[in-house]
């Protein structure tokens, strides 16, 4: 019994240990921007791995060097309660949880070999807590832990300020990080110069950037794009 005392007692502190970790990590973030995030590391690790040609690209740039058509289009697109939620939209996750549930009923009726498309209901607040600090696994504690840490960024961090780390980390294709990469490697321009139409289109390429790269005429990618764009004026920024 005592054993079992100590075990659980290490596992406790360890538990506790990681989130002073993530509390200082984040907080480090008030001012010095991370230069790479968990998901990143992962990637640059796994092209390494299979000898790919492309250079890395990413270089930051701060809040006000990002076109203001980017941010609404994005917050349009992702997230457009970014400014009043506090991290987490529990009613947008039981609704994921219940368009899942009808994908994956619907496949076995179907009894279809394709895995069932799944719906995410994660903020932008929640999508910045796994790629900076989590692992790519898909289980309940990861989704637990992601949960804190969404709480724990909006707590210590400004929304400018996450939105800012996000807009300069997330993927917008295979190897291009960030909004300056990404404008520069498809337009040709710095990320304070994309037009409406622009940012609305990097805006939607960004649940699936690497399938939107590799089919740049994809008719949803243009049909959505004029959604967002006609949408995205009345979405207010932080």
């Amino acid at each position: 019994m005592k054993a079992f005392e100590r075990w659980l007692g290490l596992v406790l502190l360890a538990a506790v240990g990681l989130q002073l970790f993530f509390v200082l990590r984040i907080g480090l973030m008030v001012v010095v921007a991370p230069e790479s995030t968990t998901f990143q590391r992962s990637e640059m690790w796994q092209q390494w791995k299979d000898g790919a040609e492309r250079p890395w690209q990413q270089r930051w740039v701060d809040y006000a060097q990002i076109s203001d058509h980017l941010k609404r289009a994005v917050l349009t697109s992702e997230d457009d309660q970014f400014v009043e939620h506090g991290g987490v939209r529990w009613d947008a996750i039981e609704r994921a949880m219940e368009r899942n549930a009808k994908e994956e009923h619907r496949a076995a009726r179907k009894q279809s070999t394709r895995p069932a498309r799944l719906f995410g209901g994660s903020t932008i607040t929640q999508q910045l807590a796994k790629n900076l600090l989590l692992s790519g696994e898909r289980n309940m504690l990861r989704k637990g832990q992601e949960l804190v840490l969404a709480h724990l960024l909006e707590l210590l961090l400004s929304k400018q300020r996450i939105l800012e780390i996000y807009l300069n980390s997330v993927e917008w294709g295979n190897g291009i990080f960030g909004a300056e990469a990404a404008a520069r490697h498809y337009f040709g321009k710095s990320a304070a110069g994309l037009t409406p139409a622009e940012a609305a289109r990097l805006a939607v390429m960004l649940p699936n950037p690497r399938h939107f790269e590799a089919n740049p005429r994809s008719p949803y990618l243009n049909q959505r794009s004029s959604a967002i764009q006609r949408r995205m004026a009345a979405t207010p920024l932080p």
